[in-house]
């Protein structure tokens, strides 16, 4: 028999003035409604499930199994599971008389559905704190997911990521950006500041990649030597080095020329620039920029030696430390010069690394702590695959000609102050 319904027209006026009101309370019963079909379905599933284990179907006497003929069912008992996108389900686990069953629909003791945490880790590998994360959970999940479930399901992650960092280089790469920055990481309970060595390689092809995430002491050549020694194992062509870019790390120029010997140091022009200016009074300084720049943006190596002979002359009296302090690097400083000119710009600084070592400290920021280095790894990992991502679609363009500013020493004095 079907029940047809009518209503008047002032009755409809009356319900579509009220559907503002009605609609948050409509949703509602939807959802009741999705999560009262879905809890149905798994009771049956996980009831077929039971059957199929004993071989009968309720109230069948004879079992199709022999092992399961003694064997019966034991009534059930309730698990709250979350489900993404529904929210928590009650459903009904069966039981055996013997204690055997172990349904594979749900996960033994598992509450959260994987998808759910999947999507927590998402949220925390883009930016947000575990503990963000977890507030964030109750509301788009309907469980609030502690701190610690999320750091559990951040450690299953690091195996892909141990694979992803030790990974074959298969390709050749003819310059290598070094550098290293440091984290506030927790470590054996104790919260220590720990440096991540980083290396950016640019290959034949002119597109970039980051070889190498290492925890280690910057200032140690051991530590540096080992890191070129574990990249040349892992495949890196030695040979087809050209390059190392880098600032002035103790013994870190001398380790690369080591261990990379038909490749050249060039040393960052911005690095040293800070270090001369450190050693300038103020009201000289942009005199001396001035200077500086007529020797890092000369047309030839010719002419930039004939820049620093002048800068000597002037200022070795005046400022004797500044002079020694650029003498002791000016000819790491002008090796890109040895290569072509499209290529100098982006040669003469480490900006390439300086900026993924930026994006690093800002993904990390709102986490002021890290929790270990596993931890470290999983974030540096997927902020580095996602540039990496960038430049494989963008290769380096390498500019044809350098630029010129309205004031010579702005760029230097800027970057010092």
């Amino acid at each position: 028999m079907v029940v047809k319904t009518e209503l008047n027209l002032s009755e409809l006026r009356d319900f579509a003035k009220n559907l503002p009101k009605l609609k948050d309370k409509i949703l509602e019963l939807m959802e009741i409604d999705m999560k009262s079909y879905a809890r149905d379905f798994l009771d049956g599933i996980l009831a077929a499930e039971l059957a199929l284990f004993l071989g009968r179907e309720k109230y069948q006497r004879k079992s199709l199994l022999q092992v399961s003929q003694r064997n019966y069912r034991n009534g059930s008992y309730g698990r709250t599971f979350f489900v993404k996108g529904l929210g928590g389900l009650s459903v009904k686990i069966p039981r055996d008389r013997q204690g055997k069953f172990q349904t594979q629909v749900l996960p033994r003791f598992a509450r959260v559905d994987e998808r759910v945490k999947q999507d927590c880790l998402l949220m925390y590998l883009m930016g947000q704190s575990t503990r963000s994360v977890s507030l964030i959970s109750e509301r788009l999940f309907g469980r609030k997911l502690s701190h610690t479930e999320i750091s559990t399901v951040n450690q299953q992650l690091s195996e892909k990521v141990e694979q992803w960092r030790t990974r074959p280089i298969n390709e050749e790469f003819k310059y290598l950006y070094v550098d290293g920055t440091n984290f506030t990481m927790r470590i054996d309970d104790k919260i220590q500041k720990v440096c991540v060595l980083v290396v950016i390689g640019v290959s034949k092809s002119n597109h970039k990649q980051v070889l190498a995430l290492q925890a280690g002491d910057k200032e140690s050549a051991s530590t540096w030597r080992q890191l070129f020694k574990d990249l040349k194992t892992r495949g890196l062509n030695k040979a087809a080095v050209e390059l190392g870019i880098m600032d002035g790390l103790s013994g870190l120029e001398k380790v690369f020329e080591e261990e990379f010997p038909e490749a050249v140091v060039q040393r960052c022009q911005v690095h040293l620039a800070k270090n001369v200016l450190t050693k300038t009074p103020r009201g000289v300084r942009k005199a001396v920029a001035d200077d500086l720049r007529s020797i890092f943006y000369a047309s030839s190596k010719k002419k930039a030696k004939g820049f620093f002979t002048d800068f000597e002359k002037r200022w070795e009296k005046e400022l004797p430390s500044a002079v020694k302090c650029l003498s002791n690097n000016i000819e790491s400083a002008l090796n890109f010069f040895n290569f072509p000119q499209e290529e100098w710009l982006s040669l003469r600084t480490t900006n390439a690394i300086e900026r993924l070592n930026k994006e690093f400290k800002r993904r990390t920021k709102p986490m002021e702590i890290v929790a270990g280095e596993a931890s470290c790894y999983n974030l540096l990992a997927v902020i580095a695959i996602k540039m990496e991502a960038h430049w494989k679609r963008n290769p380096i363009h390498f500019q044809r000609s350098l630029p010129w500013f309205n004031s010579p020493a702005e760029k230097i004095e800027n970057l010092h102050n």
